[in-house]
């Protein structure tokens, strides 16, 4: 290795990408294209760096595997900060494997948290938090170490477990810290901020309060009867009642909720779940089926009472009923509410939660996505969204560096 090859490595590793780039601008063999690569990745210029690192990985010779399975493996995290996520994260395997192989552990490390920050992004929670769990126990560089804990608070902030997120932020934080680069401690106080925004409002009579998302929590931890008009379903602890794909009996649920411990009449009802001010004896035969549904599916939870002009919600075990809404009204807000749960959801799905026309749920998604508050996968009729990130995914691309990276 060269000495200027050494010395962009070096400045890359410290998230020094113009540095890098005075030293191997003008050169274009293999490990000088791969470099310039990632420096131009860490400036953001992403589709000029997926250009040279594929160039780069062409350029190597059959015997530096090393050197292409580094550069397959850059470019997967380019890919990734593109949000260009349709390449399974089976294809790392060969690049991962072969990582391994040279002992090149820290780019191996790598290569695992992309799939995990692949998974994340596609709204598989589960499985993201599987791939992050065959990182435990290994040592990770500060900046590979920052990364992962934010993919981690990210998954605890999704699943609404605001401890966790705490301190998985706190250990990122001291990580980017160790790392010294500023773009990955400036996610980390983003994703620190976004957990002190409201994240919902609680209604109280004539009155409503803001909610952080540990008030949140610790309100679905209180044991309360919660009709959630974020994720649009009744809680109770760990039950969990969803109405979203059941528009109507939401529009119900809502009505007692907020009327709540008085009940509510016919025809008000009637209004909210089927949008008209002039029923007659088809509505009332309509209400009454719909009543009937909503009574059999939230019996685990709560009594739907009849009354002399009405209905009424009464919680089981005398629990207090407490009923969250969007941070700001509107059908924007409404989306992102639902988007929050981090599963991919269709605009036909979204529209029938919404009680709404699929072409007005499609025009606000794309507001929200030219505001980049959510984010978009698949094509066509294979189309999901998703919302976007609470932080930020910084592209680190260790790759392929040649130096120890601890």
């Amino acid at each position: 290795m060269d000495s200027l090859i050494a010395a962009s490595a070096r400045a890359l590793a410290g998230g020094d990408a113009l540095g890098a780039l005075k030293h191997i601008s003008l050169r274009d063999d293999p490990p000088a294209l791969a470099l310039r690569g990632i420096a131009m990745a860490q400036l953001g210029e992403l589709a000029r760096s997926r250009q040279l690192l594929r160039q780069a990985g062409r350029s190597f010779g059959k015997h530096e595997e090393l050197a292409r399975a580094r550069c397959v493996v850059a470019e997967a995290e380019v890919a990734l900060a593109m949000r260009e996520l349709g390449d399974s994260p089976r294809a790392l395997q060969p690049a991962l494997a072969s990582l391994e192989a040279h002992a090149d552990h820290a780019n191996a490390l790598q290569a695992r948290l992309i799939a995990a920050r692949h998974h994340l992004l596609l709204g598989r929670l589960d499985t993201a938090a599987e791939a992050l769990q065959q990182l435990d126990g290994r040592p990770l560089p500060p900046p590979l170490r920052a990364v992962a804990e934010l993919v981690s608070a990210e998954i605890a902030l999704r699943s609404l477990r605001t401890r966790d997120a705490q301190a998985a932020l706190a250990r990122a934080q001291a990580a980017a810290e160790r790392a010294g680069i500023v773009a990955l401690a400036g996610e980390v106080a983003a994703a620190r901020t976004a957990l002190e925004q409201p994240a919902a409002r609680q209604l109280h009579a004539d009155a409503e309060r803001p909610l952080r998302l540990a008030e949140v929590e610790a309100l679905f931890d209180s044991g309360a009867l919660v009709l959630d008009a974020c994720r649009h379903g009744l809680r109770a602890g760990a039950a969990w009642l969803p109405l979203a794909r059941r528009p109507v009996l939401f529009a119900l649920a809502r009505a007692l909720a907020e009327a709540w411990p008085h009940d509510v009449p016919r025809d008000t009802l009637i209004d909210c779940a089927f949008r008209t001010r002039h029923p007659d004896e088809t509505h009332r035969a309509r209400l009454r089926v719909e009543i009937g549904r909503l009574r059999k599916l939230a019996a685990p939870l709560a009594r739907i009472e009849a009354t002399a002009r009405g209905f009424a919600i009464a919680p089981l075990d005398a629990r207090p009923l407490a009923v969250l809404v969007p941070p700001i009204d509107g059908e924007q807000a409404s989306l992102q509410a639902l988007l929050t749960d981090g599963a991919a959801w269709s605009t036909s799905a979204l529209a029938l939660a919404m009680d709404s026309s699929q072409r007005t749920v499609q025009r606000a998604l794309a507001e929200l996505e030219a505001q980049g508050r959510v984010r978009a996968i698949g094509r066509a009729r294979a189309q999901r969204w998703l919302a976007a990130p609470i932080a930020g995914f910084t592209t680190i691309l260790l790759l392929p560096s040649t130096l120890p990276l601890t």
